[in-house]
């Protein structure tokens, strides 16, 4: 058998368990049983109107973000281990690296201009039907 110190017997179950008891608790008020306010989310997520939202959001951003993507990898891809070429003289000391680099910044700008539209035209006056169906005011 195992040479264990045993710890005296607790004298009461909160002991026994680790619990404190709670010494000032004020009485409070019975709640009234929850009655569900507001819009129903979960029929609003499940109907055809969002469901297209939806898709028609992800046909946008999805692709997007791998175009995306793609450019980055393959501009760190080409200064990892394309260093002749991103070294190439364009015009005085600017290279290719720079022009890259800079067009990194320029396509971001794009993309963030390209979803504005994209969204002011086909996302939000959805999102105010959507939202006016389910009675909710537009914000």
């Amino acid at each position: 058998m195992h040479n264990v110190a045993r710890t005296p017997a607790a004298s009461n179950a909160l002991e026994e368990t680790g619990q404190m008891p709670v010494m000032f608790e004020k009485e409070r008020p019975a709640r009234p049983p929850r009655t569900r306010q507001g819009p129903d989310y979960d029929r609003i997520q499940h109907s055809k109107e969002f469901v297209a939202l939806r898709k028609r959001f992800r046909r946008f951003v999805f692709p997007m973000s791998l175009a995306f993507f793609a450019w980055y990898m393959t501009y760190v891809f080409l200064a990892a281990y394309a260093h002749d070429f991103m070294s190439t003289k364009v015009f005085g000391q600017i290279n290719v690296g720079i022009i890259l680099g800079i067009g990194q910044f320029a396509s971001t700008i794009v993309i963030m201009v390209a979803y504005l539209r994209f969204a002011n035209r086909r996302i939000d006056p959805e999102v105010a039907a959507i939202r006016r169906q389910a009675g909710l005011e537009d914000k």
